[in-house]
């Protein structure tokens, strides 16, 4: 297929790659090692570029650094993840992971918390049209992050605790907070694609089937 002459366009398997490899680090984050602030307000500047609702741009980006605040937001994710999961050292995959992370988060060098200055409250029922403002962008933020040899995850354990995070962070009201982003270099560098329900078992077209179809049209058994 050619391409027409003058019109930009992406290396498909390079951008493949980093859609396919980008996955939620928890354990293998070096921390040790510091992150340029640089670095990440780069990978936030290109987060900055995702779709939002009617383009009012209400995102609002908060960068914890410093270690003694770093180890004050631990204390309250701490506290929302073990009052949520309680002690999980003996279980194993992702919740074992998870309650690493939280016990250790005061350590990782960077926390980023996106959030939506809505100047308003957060409506009742379905609020997705509310955080398809802001989920994009954050998702963009761990892309960019990935292509720089930074592991993230998108983590909502401290919204258990809503309130208290926003207290010690001076948030204004009506200031919703998204996912909170621990940040740090990964251990390593090559991910392969997760562990995913092929695409067959998980298709609807045209209308919720009692069963997913296959490309061809003929439930899939």
């Amino acid at each position: 297929m050619s391409l027409p002459t003058g019109v930009p366009w992406l290396d498909a398997d390079v951008c493949d790659t980093l859609l396919s490899t980008t996955r939620s680090v928890r354990r293998g984050l070096d921390l040790e090692r510091p992150v340029p602030r640089a670095v990440v307000e780069d990978c936030i500047r290109l987060a900055l570029q995702a779709p939002n609702g009617a383009n009012r741009q209400d995102w609002r980006w908060i960068l914890i650094r410093d270690p003694k605040r770093r180890e004050q937001v631990a204390e309250i994710y701490r506290k929302a993840f073990h009052g949520r999961y309680g002690d999980t050292t003996a279980e194993s995959g992702v919740l074992r992971d998870a309650g690493e992370l939280a016990d250790r988060l005061h350590r990782v060098p960077v926390l980023v918390l996106p959030c939506l200055q809505t100047g308003k409250p957060l409506p009742a029922g379905n609020q997705a049209g509310v955080w398809t403002s802001l989920l994009p962008a954050a998702w963009s933020y761990a892309l960019a992050a990935r292509s720089r040899g930074l592991g993230t995850t998108l983590t909502t354990v401290h919204l258990g605790l809503e309130a208290e995070m926003a207290e010690l962070l001076s948030l204004p009201e009506h200031v919703h907070q998204g996912p909170l982003i621990p940040t740090a270099y990964a251990l390593k560098t090559t991910f392969g694609p997760g562990r995913r329900r092929p695409l067959k078992e998980v298709l609807h077209v045209d209308g919720w089937q009692p069963e997913p179809v296959t490309a061809a049209g003929e439930p899939d058994r």
